[in-house]
């Protein structure tokens, strides 16, 4: 067979459109399912006959165990062929969603959450792996903003939707409505997946996957609950010190091996480095928002659940829109000008928050949130497109599953921080006198909660005038190396 005849046998065997439909569905069922449950607790609590502190542990269960996959998706990712990978990661998503509908006890609920998130937690970075490896660097930032409609709109829809099926249909409809597209994306994945990224086959290291387990979801427990626990719970303070000290085992046990289960010499790669930073605090910034704004519109202005997720809609579609748009500027300019510009909007669109009251209109909290949305979708998908391009190839596995890992982390210490920070000045104003109303000591929690959020974006917006301008634009060339992956290969 002649080079010819091999490249084309191997476009043809990585048609992009279908698998980057299929790898966006799958990855936005899962993320869907991550806030699909918000406005349905009430009703489960009702059903099964279990306390408010149980109920939450089916977000709780589900984020902690999506955080113990993601680190070891890089390990997951190169010893399994993409087709298998995803296939096998849909089919648990399956099968945890079948039991959750089919439940009766709250017991039988809860594993089928812990089956789905196992399945979902491989999604985003084998998804992230699959892009980088399909299209060319100069192409990757259209193809990363094509992330951003699943990291931004999943999330956001989730309250919405969930608000609107529980107030027409029994809460087992979520899992219902979700059931029939996961099987689609299966059967779509049986006929248009194609293996696309190189194994390596790394062997199991048992020791590694136990303190990277620990180590992550120790972290992702302690400061999840820390916001309603107290960081004085011992359920908290336990959790952070056993995860802390397995975590720095953990990274000492991967510093010392010659093919570790989560690469940390990536950080050896300044931009790179600079990116995660950056990623986290802009990540703490987001979910600050989406945290703070629904309990505000609840617990404060007696909004519903369903009223503070259409609240967060147009914003959410701003940022699922202008994602894939933002990502073909960024191949044109480079990162640091739409990041910069980006977290200037913002700082700028988050500031209004600062000043929110008991008549702040449901119109003005609409319109500048999807403004804020705006400027995070000119920042974030450049900072992980223009981080993860500083990369080997042979590293984007572990450059992904860090990225994913240390921005669930970010997220759970950021809200944590929020929440204390909103209760301490709630708790201050009414014991000192300054205020005798409750709602109104928490909605100036809220908006000095929100000062530290217009911090957080305000040094991102200073970091970013660390990264690189626009490199020399690279010769075209496929993305796919013909030997890279045998086209025998299943």
């Amino acid at each position: 067979m002649t080079v010819t005849a091999v490249q084309t046998q191997t476009e043809q065997n990585f048609k992009r459109a279908p698998i980057v439909a299929i790898m966006l569905i799958g990855a936005f069922v899962g993320l869907l399912n991550e806030t699909l449950l918000t406005t349905a607790l009430p009703h489960i609590m009702n059903d099964f006959n279990v306390s408010e502190n149980s109920v939450q542990w089916l977000t709780t269960v589900y984020l902690l165990t999506n955080g113990i996959m993601l680190p070891i998706s890089a390990f997951l990712i190169v010893k399994f062929s993409t087709r298998n990978l995803f296939m096998t990661s849909m089919i648990l998503f399956i099968i945890g969603t079948l039991i959750a509908a089919l439940s009766q006890s709250f017991g039988v609920l809860l594993v089928a959450r812990i089956v789905q998130a196992a399945g979902s937690g491989v999604m985003m970075p084998l998804m992230m792996n699959v892009f980088l490896r399909i299209f060319p660097e100069e192409k990757r930032g259209a193809a990363m903003g094509l992330s951003g409609i699943v990291i931004s709109f999943a999330p956001a829809i989730g309250p919405s939707l969930s608000g609107w099926l529980v107030e027409n249909y029994d809460w087992r409809s979520l899992f219902y409505v979700v059931l029939p597209i996961a099987v689609l994306v299966v059967i779509f994945a049986f006929v248009y997946m194609k293996n696309v990224i190189p194994l390596t086959r790394p062997k199991i290291d048992m020791l590694s996957i136990l303190t990277s387990s620990v180590g992550f979801g120790g972290l992702l427990y302690g400061f999840s609950n820390a916001g309603s626990k107290g960081w004085g719970s011992p359920y908290v303070y336990i959790s952070l010190i056993v995860g802390a000290i397995v975590l720095i085992f953990f990274i000492w046990r991967q510093l010392s091996m010659k093919n570790p289960l989560l690469e940390f010499r990536v950080f050896k790669i300044g931009t790179f480095a600079l990116t995660i930073c950056l990623s986290m605090v802009v990540l703490t910034s987001l979910i600050g928002a989406e945290t703070m704004l629904p309990l505000y519109m609840q617990n404060m202005r007696h909004f519903t659940a369903f009223d503070s997720g259409l609240m967060m809609l147009p914003g959410a579609i701003i940022l699922g829109i202008m994602s894939p748009i933002i990502g073909m500027i960024f191949d044109k300019v480079g990162a640091k000008w739409l990041a910069v510009i980006g977290l200037a909007i913002t700082v700028l669109g988050t500031l209004p928050f600062v000043f929110l009251d008991q008549s702040t209109s449901f119109a003005f909290l609409s319109i500048m949130y999807a403004i804020r949305m705006f400027g995070i979708a000119m920042a974030m998908m450049p900072i992980f497109a223009d981080g993860l391009n500083q990369l080997p190839q042979n590293m984007h596995p572990h450059g992904t599953a860090m990225m994913n890992t240390l921005q669930q982390v970010s997220s759970s210490i950021g809200t944590a921080v929020l929440f204390t920070i909103m209760s301490n000045v709630t708790r201050h104003q009414l014991s000192s006198g300054h205020v005798s109303n409750m709602i109104t000591a928490n909605i100036h929690g809220v908006n000095v909660a929100f000062i530290v959020v217009v911090c957080l974006a305000t040094v991102s917006m200073v970091l970013a005038f660390f990264l690189k301008g626009r490199k020399a634009k690279m010769p075209e060339k496929d993305a796919m190396e013909p030997q890279a992956v045998p086209a025998t290969e299943n």
